[in-house]
């Protein structure tokens, strides 16, 4: 159950109307890494999962905040298209430069939702769930979520320094705060996790099942050795299992592919030098009444 309060939990108010601007924030709002999409991840993690109570709990906590976030976000965009109904600007626009600038508007804030926030990025595509993981193993969530909080920073902070407007960079400021918070978060998570099981996900699968003599060789698939020079080319594995390998020129392992001619009734192109697979024609004709 949620329940709502009419405060927001932090103020998000402009000092200018700014349309274009507006647009560009639907982008933290309904993007791949925006605040819908994180709300939706954090809370289907947490509703689905299956173990300690305290790691539930807390996907609850921020899946929850994330909504509050959602909020904000579209509150500020509703304001920043105050005072920018269709026919003002198309008198505006009759002036070349000012037109040029009214050309970034979104539309659909006019046609759509009367000058109000949409669930779609800033060129208007439309939210989607497949932006969201929730795969039951924590580890890998976990990461998930602190590559989306990291986009999502990286994406609140260019919109940040593309703005002047005070009022609007306030409310930036304390989403970029709560993004340091929630990268933070989850690193103190996994790390807590890493303590328990190893760190290669999933930890349960049996290790002598894979090809171990490929489990931990970095193979140079492009020209140019500097790769080598990296921290994943040489010493100790991260998983402490073994050492790292460096395979300068790689060799192919496997067989030259070769397949079978497909049915004639498939209708591809003949192989030379095969002969063409035969059609029993009445057989054919009675599997297609058959169908």
């Amino acid at each position: 159950m949620f329940f709502h309060i009419k405060e927001l939990q932090y103020n998000a108010k402009p000092d200018r109307p700014d349309p274009v601007y507006a647009k560009k924030l639907q982008e933290i709002l309904g993007g791949q890494f925006g605040e819908i999409t994180v709300f939706m991840q954090y809370l289907f993690q947490g509703w689905n999962f299956r173990g300690e109570q305290k790691y539930k709990d807390m996907l609850l906590d921020i899946g929850t905040e994330e909504i509050a976030h959602v909020e904000m976000i579209a509150t500020m965009i509703a304001q920043l298209l105050d005072g920018a109904p269709a026919k003002e600007q198309d008198e505006a626009a009759k002036d070349p430069v000012i037109e040029a600038v009214l050309g970034g508007i979104n539309p659909q804030h006019i046609i759509v939702s009367g000058l109000g926030a949409t669930p779609t990025d800033s060129v208007g595509y439309p939210w989607n769930s497949r932006y969201t993981i929730a795969s039951g193993n924590l580890l890998a969530d976990f990461r998930a979520n602190l590559n989306a909080e990291s986009q999502g920073r990286l994406q609140v902070v260019r919109l940040y320094e593309s703005t002047n407007d005070p009022g609007v960079r306030d409310m930036l400021s304390f989403l970029i705060a709560r993004d340091t918070m929630h990268q933070n978060q989850w690193m103190a998570a996994i790390e807590e996790i890493e303590q328990n099981q190893k760190p290669i996900v999933p930890s349960s699968f049996p290790q002598e099942l894979e090809k171990q003599e490929v489990s931990y060789s970095f193979m140079n698939f492009s020209q140019g050795e500097e790769s080598a020079q990296g921290r994943w080319a040489s010493g100790q594995t991260i998983d402490k299992q073994s050492n790292f390998d460096y395979i300068a020129n790689p060799e192919a392992m496997g067989q030259v592919p070769k397949l079978n001619q497909a049915p004639a009734y498939i209708h591809n192109t003949p192989i030379p030098g095969q002969p063409a697979p035969n059609i029993d024609v009445a057989s054919y004709m009675q599997d297609k009444k058959q169908e």
